[in-house]
Parts: C-alpha cells; structure tokens; sequence
C-alpha cells in the first residue's frame, strides 16, 4: 500500500509517497480501506515546525476491512469515519474504537470527513463558549475547514450576530454566504463593536486581538495549535474568560457526549440547518499540493485526499 511521509521538515515539497506492508489491527483496532482524508492546519503546522518526523495522522474515513481483539460494535463492510493518530496518509490506516464512528446511509466518505471531525472541533468550542441566545459571535479563520463550519453552528444555535475574521477579504463573500453578518481581515485595526464570545481558530499573534474584539464578561474558547500569549490583566479589567477545547478530551473522556454531538452535527445536516464544504479533492500521490493550499491560507471550506 501507499503512504505518505517525510524525513525531514519544512514545506509541502517534503511530503513522499512511499510502498509499505498493510498493518494488522491490534486490541481495540479497527483496519479502514481510506476512501478519504481530511486535511488540517495542526498536520500542516507540524510538518514544518517539529524537528523529528511524526506520522500524518487526521480524519479519514472509509470501510471497515479487519478488527483487532476486544473490538464490539464494528465488523467488516462498516463504513466508518473518524481521527487517527498514527499513519492517516494512506491507503489502509489503523483507527482506535474509541475515535470511530458510523457514517451514515447515503452519505460519502468525503461528506463524513468534510463533517465530523470538524464539526465536532466546532460544535465543541461552541459548546464550551456557553452561548446564549441573542448573543454575538466572532469566528476565526471563518472560511477554513472548522470555522466554515463554525459560523454556521453559531447562528444554529442563537447568535443575533455573527462576525467572521479571515486573512483575505476574497474570502469575505464566501463568509458572508454561510451567514455571517460581518467580515473583518485580520490585520483591520478595529474589528467593531464588541462581541459576546469568539472561537479561535488561529491563535499566535491573532490572539491578542481577538481577545480584544470580546466585550466585558466574554468568553475567548482557544482550540488552536498556534500558541499565542495574552496578560493575565486584560482578562481582570474586562472581566473576561479564556477557555482551552480540545475535541480528543471528549472523545475519550465522554463518549456519551461525543456520540451525542455526532448525531447532532448529522442532524443539522439533513435538516438543510448545516452545509459543509469541500474546497478541493487530491489524489493521495498530490498530498504536497493539498498541503500547499492550506499552508497559503487559500481553502474555502475543507481540502480532501483521495486514496
């Protein structure tokens, strides 16, 4: 089979396709023939920044062709969806149990990976801004494969206001048709009026600023892998919250919820409510060129490997 790796950082341009053995599942293993592949910031980011090669791990989805020992649940011809942490970029990947789930009749494997992955990043960070209704939103990276999903999520569930941050304003119609109200670029010296809450996506130097845009007593739910740093004073003088998600915590910690959000998302879906979009497709042998896209800020909605 065919995976894609690299042997030292940097750019796109590092990325290889090279043959190796179909792995076997072990405990609590399910083997998935990948039909798709979601592509994302955090894998990009780490190609160039870690020093030593890690396996490009991410969402995939596809068929259930082989299960370890202690698996219950899932047998072969499943279709599947779901994050992997060791090789994703591939055509037979390892997922653990505990981060499948079913994709549904008469959706594709790049509907669920498009969807799922994503969605709970953005159903999640939404959740943990305790939104309430009739309150402002500002979004992050509003055109990129978690926040598309996010600006629509927000006025799901109440927002009066929706307010997307982009890097370009070519993306600001893209933005505005998904719902928001506003669009503002990054580097704008003001970003308006105050909001309730914000999801950031981006982190870094955006941080500081984004935290800025949150009126007195709002929440900033970080779920970035950017780092950033912010004064401990400007959350006293606004009476301000920082909120950290991480969706794996969930997934592990409270499957129940987990299951639960995943129902939901699928929900918002069929009832016309959510519409996830695919910016791109790649062969697996193009990964470089997937990579590229999204290390230029250039995706509108999510990018996708096919194997």
């Amino acid at each position: 089979m065919r995976r894609v790796q690299y042997e030292r950082s940097g750019g796109p341009e590092v990325l290889e396709v090279v043959s190796v053995e179909v792995p076997t599942p072990g405990p609590g293993e399910l083997l998935v023939r990948v039909e798709a592949i979601g592509v994302t910031l955090p894998t990009v980011r780490k190609v160039r920044e870690q020093r030593e090669p890690i396996a490009l791990g991410g969402e995939v989805a596809g068929e259930v062709v082989a299960v370890g020992d202690g698996v219950s649940g899932y047998a072969p011809g499943y279709r599947v969806t779901g994050l992997v942490f060791g090789h994703g970029y591939t055509d037979y990947a390892l997922l653990s149990v505990a981060m499948a789930s079913p994709i549904p009749d008469g959706a594709s494997a790049v509907d669920a990976v498009a969807l799922v992955r994503s969605g709970l990043v953005a159903l999640g960070a939404l959740e943990a801004a305790n939104p309430r209704e009739g309150e402002a939103a500002l979004v992050t990276a509003a055109a990129s494969g978690v926040g598309h999903l996010a600006v629509q999520l927000a006025r799901v569930r109440g927002a009066a206001r929706v307010v997307g941050a982009v890097s370009d304003q070519t993306k600001a119609e893209f933005v505005r048709g998904l719902g928001a109200d506003e669009v503002i670029e990054y580097g704008q010296a003001s970003w308006g009026e105050p909001v309730d809450y914000a999801l950031d996506a981006v982190g870094g130097d955006l941080l500081v600023p984004a935290l800025a845009a949150v009126g007195p007593g709002g929440r900033l739910v970080y779920y970035s892998s950017g780092g950033g740093t912010i004064q401990a004073y400007d959350l006293l003088v606004g009476a301000k919250s920082v909120i950290g998600f991480q969706v794996a915590r969930i997934a592990k910690g409270q499957p129940d919820l987990f299951y639960q959000w995943r129902q939901e998302l699928w929900q918002y879906v069929a009832s016309d409510q959510l519409r996830p979009v695919v910016h791109a497709e790649f062969a697996l042998d193009d990964a470089a060129e997937a990579h590229a896209v999204i290390e230029d800020r250039g995706n509108l909605g999510k990018v996708v490997l096919i194997p």
